[in-house]
């Protein structure tokens, strides 16, 4: 396991680079030729307060915020589900919200969520064992994705399905007035200030209109087609910039898998060395909520560009190609999984990263120091226990000339290091709440977001729940 500054350093995961098949360097598909489209009245679907387009971690926090503060909030998704990567993705596992103490410094709209979730529906460590170092204890845990360095860490699995239910239910309950298959195309402009959005949907091209918009797409979709500067630089050593997409098996056994790990790390070596000889990449299996699904995060492939459409497909193509390769080599060869099945591969690609805002502000590798950053609006924790708790500013969801928009989510403006963990759901949460909240006000006053007091955010982040630095918290009172 690493210690360096960069990379990931929870536990050490594989990348797959991939060169482009043959069919595609056989037959291009940019012809360098273009059309042109002819101009046609777009009609407007709705107006709103807030609009927000994408409805993942930080797209649903930010919904669920804004509508709770009085503006009506409208939601859009492309797919038929709220939760994005942590539902349609497949990524269950929610990383750590405690920090290397133990403390629960990702609160809020996370907090909330997941207290929401029915008991049979979350698994992980109990809360009195957050921030243990009992080596027997978090050996245990470190199998079940909640124990890294040795401490156990508030790092939960769940069900996606509640995960999709429960994130439903409050916005609804919000509120907000979610629009489902519905794809953000194009933002509306009004000089440098973004005013809606076109989308496409069964009827064609529609647009909303809307004081505030929220841009919680992942890739940073609206920001960047509204001119918005964007990073996308990567970290080669961590597995940020991979792709792939996710499946489960059912019918497995995994205490048996994870006995059979624990008690027999050649074995377990030998076998992955004998999974990548016969199909290249080759993944382990990891924990569920239950003991009978079995989670496959990977393999990941680098070399991959998560905003171009031949890309994404030649990943989807690799991925469940390997899904059933994956199935016959461990139900000839892996303890637990001789009755397993395919249950479910993601309906939605793991993509990590795209690209990143250009912000007001940034999170950079320099603030892993414990400094606390005069706009933040949340706590991170931080890679390993060598480093403090991370602030994030205000600033990183702000673009730098756009006005009427915000950026939470894994698109937010940080370098690519700091990206690695920024990227991760519980922090989706946090930066979308924010958002919301900002939002709201921002079109409550009449204001751009960057003209918002953000003593008024921080106020309002800690009445709904969130957490920020005794520094911060101090000062916003």
């Amino acid at each position: 396991m690493s210690d360096t500054p960069s990379g990931r350093l929870f536990f050490q995961s594989e990348t797959f680079r991939v060169e482009a098949s043959s069919a595609r360097v056989r037959h291009p598909r940019v012809t360098g030729r273009s059309l042109t489209e002819p101009a046609c009245e777009v009609p407007i679907h709705a107006e709103c307060d807030v609009l927000v387009v994408g409805g993942g971690p930080a797209g649903t926090a930010a919904a669920v915020a804004a509508a709770r503060l009085g503006a009506r909030t409208m939601l859009i998704e492309r797919y038929n589900h709220l939760g994005g990567l942590s539902t349609g993705g497949l990524v269950i596992w929610i990383d750590r919200m405690t920090d290397w103490s133990g403390q629960l410094v990702i609160r809020g709209f996370a907090q909330e969520f997941l207290a929401r979730m029915p008991l049979d529906a979350i698994a992980g460590p109990p809360r009195e064992a957050w921030g243990s170092r009992d080596a027997a204890t978090a050996a245990w845990w470190a199998l079940r994705t909640a124990a890294f360095h040795g401490t156990i860490t508030h790092s939960p699995t769940a069900d996606p399905e509640w995960m999709k239910a429960t994130a439903l239910e409050m916005v609804l309950e919000a509120g907000a007035e979610p629009l489902f298959h519905a794809w953000g195309a194009q933002p509306v402009m009004e000089g440098d200030a973004v005013r809606g959005t076109i989308f496409e949907s069964k009827q064609g091209r529609r647009a909303i209109l809307a004081k505030v918009v929220v841009d919680a797409t992942g890739d940073g979709d609206l920001l960047h087609r509204a001119g918005a500067s964007c990073s996308d630089d990567i970290e080669e050593g961590d597995i940020h910039h991979a792709i792939n997409t996710s499946w489960m098996f059912g019918g497995v056994d995994m205490e048996a898998w994870l006995r059979w790990r624990a008690e027999q790390p050649q074995q377990f070596a030998d076998f992955l060395q004998r999974g990548r000889a016969a199909h290249g990449q080759f993944e382990k299996a990891f924990v569920s909520w239950r003991n009978d699904v079995a989670l496959f995060m990977g393999p990941r492939m680098t070399g991959f560009s998560a905003v171009a459409v031949d890309d994404l497909t030649e990943v989807e193509i690799r991925s469940h190609r390997l899904m059933l390769a994956h199935l016959e080599f461990y139900r000839a060869h892996a303890p637990g999984f001789a009755g397993a099945w395919p249950l479910l591969s993601a309906p939605q690609i793991g993509v990590r990263h795209g690209r990143r805002l250009v912000g007001m502000d940034a999170v950079t590798r320099a603030m892993w120091d414990g400094r606390i950053s005069p706009d933040e609006i949340g706590v991170s924790p931080p890679l390993s226990p060598r480093f403090l708790n991370v602030s994030i500013p205000y600033g990183a969801l702000v673009p730098t000339q756009l006005d009427g928009l915000l950026a939470p989510g894994r698109h937010l403006s940080c370098d690519a290091t700091s990206h690695s963990f920024l990227r991760e759901i519980p922090q989706c949460w946090l930066t979308g709440q924010a958002a919301g909240i900002a939002a709201a006000l921002s079109a409550d006053r009449g204001v751009a977001p960057r003209s918002l007091p953000v003593r008024d955010v921080q106020r309002m982040l800690l009445a709904h729940g969130g957490y920020l630095s005794s520094e911060t918290t101090a000062a916003a009172a």
